[in-house]
């Protein structure tokens, strides 16, 4: 999950009556991609997901990004599709998982 939830312009011009919507799914796309320098097919194998998905979801995330910096509108992250790997599940490979994210509906993994 990302250390903060919401982002947006400093300069205090107006109040937005709404933020932009990023979902964790896209923010984790940004964030394997962008910040790790994963190619679209190691992000994919890390969220268990397909490359094609991938390129959906980062493809978004993008012009999520765009328009708050151009518009100059705030963003929040949350919600998508999405469940938490707690490192000790079928999936993962124990508590130096790497697997940090799977493809389900908003659930923590307890299984």
């Amino acid at each position: 999950m990302p250390l903060s939830d919401s982002f947006g312009p400093l300069n205090g011009r107006g109040k937005h009556k709404y933020f932009l919507i990023m979902t964790v799914d896209e923010y984790e796309t940004i964030r394997l991609i962008d910040f790790e320098g994963l190619t679209q097919d190691q992000c994919a194998k890390q969220m268990n997901i397909g490359r094609t998905t991938v390129q959906g979801i980062y493809s978004q995330a993008r012009s999520i990004i765009a328009k708050s910096l151009v518009e100059g509108k705030p963003i929040r992250i949350e919600g998508g599709d999405y469940k938490l790997c707690n490192g000790f599940t079928k999936s993962c490979m124990g508590a130096g998982c790497k697997h940090r994210f799977g493809k389900n509906k908003n659930l923590e993994e307890s299984e």
